[in-house]
């Protein structure tokens, strides 16, 4: 790999999580839209820039050829009923006060990806990953005594999001035809939450100013530029590096939460999130450590 291409690479994942760990500020903008509105929105909004992207790039014929697949749209079906979940939950967090909970989800997601390929795949952990799963463990104890409940927000926020992950690496779909199928399936549900507010004098659209309805209008904008920032810097760093740069995303959340939000951080919350921290620590050591030995070892393999 050339190093402009590293580069550029490191620019457009940076980007990425960087516009996904800013969101916190956006989202309190579109009120007095509730969450169930402002979720209905993004998907429809949604749905129209990743249409308008699949036509300028002459994709029908690969959404069509997913669409023809029933095992892949049936995947990425159940995919779209998962980000919908993960979506209105975050946003309802998000605008609810909750902005550091909801980066938590994120920080433990890596973890429950690992415990849903062993429960799922079979898969087998190695002691540093089971330590690493044991420390977040401990560490959700210590956050349900501190929150007084189960941290819901991040556990759905991470449940959701790692279910999602692990369905879409099962559908070999570009990222821009994935989620225009993903929203196509939304809108229906979309237009008729719509609907039901707007019956029921709900609807804030439109009634609180042009600014309003086009900050409304951009959450599908700002779904699809991060999308295509990720799938731009995927493409051109290695998986690990896309891994570390993954970790953006809930700092700057949890960033947001603490010094723009002021939101309360009591110090055996704070102990609860050192201890997640750690555990993403030893994860992160352990699979740099097994990368390098791979690298290792795979000239001599082709030696021999």
């Amino acid at each position: 790999m050339s190093r402009p291409a590293a580069g550029s690479g490191l620019a457009y994942g940076v980007a990425a999580y960087l516009c996904w760990g800013l969101f916190p500020l956006y989202f309190p903008l579109l009120e007095p839209a509730g969450a169930l509105e402002i979720l209905a929105h993004r998907m429809l909004w949604s749905l129209v820039v990743m249409a308008a992207l699949v036509t300028i790039r002459r994709g029908w014929p690969a959404v069509g050829a997913v669409v023809a697949d029933r095992s892949r749209l049936a995947r990425l079906a159940v995919a779209a009923v998962l980000i919908s979940v993960n979506w209105g939950v975050y946003i309802w967090g998000v605008n609810h006060g909750h902005v550091i909970e909801t980066s938590l989800g994120y920080f433990i997601n890596p973890l429950l990806t690992i415990l849903l390929g062993v429960l799922v795949l079979g898969e087998r952990l190695t002691r540093a990953q089971w330590l690493a799963v044991g420390i977040a463990s401990v560490a959700i104890v210590v956050l349900t005594v501190d929150y007084g409940r189960l941290p819901w927000i991040a556990l759905t926020l991470a449940c959701s999001f790692a279910g999602y992950g692990f369905l879409k690496k099962q559908v070999s779909a570009g990222a821009v035809e994935s989620l225009t199928i993903e929203t196509s399936v939304l809108a229906l549900p979309a237009l008729i939450t719509l609907g039901v507010l707007a019956s029921r004098s709900q609807l804030t659209f439109g009634q609180h100013g042009a600014g309003n309805a086009v900050l409304l209008a951009g959450s599908g904008l700002v779904t699809a530029i991060p999308l295509l920032l990720f799938g731009a810097g995927a493409r051109r760093l290695p998986l690990s590096t896309m891994g570390l740069l993954q970790y953006l995303t809930p700092v700057l959340q949890f960033a947001v939460g603490v010094g723009i939000r002021h939101e309360s951080l009591p110090a055996a919350r704070l102990a609860g999130f050192a201890l997640v921290w750690v555990a993403l620590l030893v994860l992160t050591a352990d699979a740099l450590r097994r990368q390098r030995r791979a690298e290792v070892l795979e000239p001599v393999t082709a030696l021999e």
